[in-house]
């Protein structure tokens, strides 16, 4: 996105475009959170005492799988809606087979857990967030989210709820999800007031809101304020109570948060300082303690972290590197604990805005958005290693690739 798009499209699309300085040391260790309760049993709201059981299709057989693209509609030389394509589990290769129109600004997008229902922000002034049914990609219709520019959305793991980042505004929203996947009208709109705006910022900023592995908590990430924010979310009414807060040091601003496998231990990607930090998680508190930046790989160049991911057996994350456009790679050690920095790949692509894996682990696709292309790599598991899968799939201001 050009100067003058930014401009025009509103304060909200700072998120992409700060300032960013160096990091620091290599290899960092957190304290240990605290044990969780002696009985193992987590919060009696978690996702496991949800009454709801979310039933998932059964898998494909071999072959090509659908891939769903996000866009911004508004800007010059951007997208008309929902890219869709679909891709080789094998050999990584895409192919386009269309757009689903009627959806603006959809620059991010979720699965709901069984598989059945696609959700994309409205990243416009008046946000709004949409569902897809997938079945034959009937729009179900859209819901408000009370804020400005949304940019992120997730599921909890229930199924039941849908939760937003409402960048523009520096809010967080709750809506209901019926039996058919479409949404209601919201049940619950926080805006993070406390701390004050950090450093070069003019107010909050949420970029991410995410369920905790337990289920238990619900965590909203804010650049605005250098602030993660834990929330309890009540699963009958929908409505969120904040019971914990965890700050970076000032003007980090934290952007991506992404859980270690064993649920004690989470990764910080953060934008303004160019840094990533091991955090603490307590399941039984829902309290996460951010430990001290670590480097990018961007080798103090201007480069802005976007989004961090682990893998599955959770020996390895991958950092996007914005600006050094690459690919961070390293090694979680110490029971996630303690991440050493690899080396970095180059992504074959411009402004890597943001990253996920195939269902399967084997496959990391790259969204770059000034490019206009979405680079595919074979993920070895053994040895956390990227090969680039062929030639970038050109994709108009590529934001989001979710990979099914």
């Amino acid at each position: 996105m050009d100067k003058d798009a930014r401009a025009a499209r509103g304060s909200w699309t700072r998120r992409r475009f700060v300032s960013a300085v160096a990091g620091a040391a290599a290899v960092v260790a957190v304290p240990s959170p605290a044990a969780p309760p002696a009985d193992g049993t987590a919060p009696a709201d978690s996702a496991a005492a949800d009454e709801r059981a979310v039933t998932r299709p059964p898998r494909k057989a071999a072959g090509p799988r659908a891939l769903y693209l996000g866009t911004y509609t508004s800007v010059e030389g951007g997208g008309t809606g929902i890219g869709l394509a679909s891709y080789d589990p094998a050999t990584g290769r895409i192919t386009g087979s269309g757009t689903l129109t009627g959806v603006r600004d959809p620059s991010y997008l979720a699965l709901h857990p069984d598989g059945r229902t696609l959700y994309a922000v409205d990243e416009g002034q008046d946000g709004a967030v949409t569902a897809v049914r997938l079945a034959d990609r009937r729009i179900l219709g859209s819901r408000s989210t009370g804020g400005a520019g949304p940019c992120h959305l997730s599921v909890h793991p229930g199924g039941r709820w849908l939760l937003s980042a409402n960048y523009g505004s520096g809010s967080v929203t709750v809506h209901p999800i019926d039996a058919s996947g479409a949404l209601g009208e919201r049940t619950e709109l926080v805006t993070h007031s406390t701390p004050p705006p950090g450093p070069g910022q003019d107010g909050p900023h949420a970029h991410q809101f995410i369920t905790s592995p337990d289920g238990g908590h619900v965590l909203a990430v804010d650049l605005g304020t250098d602030t993660v924010y834990t929330y309890r979310l009540d699963q009958a009414k929908g409505t969120l109570t904040e019971v914990a807060q965890a700050h970076t040091r000032p003007g980090a601003g934290p952007r991506h948060l992404t859980f270690h496998p064993g649920g004690r231990y989470a990764y910080l990607a953060n934008e303004v300082d160019d840094t990533v930090a091991v955090c603490a998680y307590d399941p039984a508190t829902g309290r996460l303690t951010v430990g001290a930046p670590q480097p990018t790989g961007s080798a103090g160049g201007t480069n802005y972290p976007a989004q961090i991911l682990v893998t599955a057996n959770g020996s390895y994350a991958f950092l996007a590197n914005r600006g050094h456009n690459s690919i961070a790679r390293y090694a979680v050690e110490a029971d996630g604990a303690r991440l050493r920095l690899l080396g970095t790949v180059p992504v074959a692509g411009d402004f890597p805005r943001q990253i996920a894996f195939a269902p399967d682990g084997r496959l990391l696709f790259a969204a770059n958005q000034r490019s206009g292309t979405v680079s595919v790599f074979h993920v070895d598991p053994a040895s956390g290693e990227l090969r680039l899968a062929g030639e970038p799939f050109a994709s108009p201001v590529a934001v989001c690739a979710l990979p099914l």
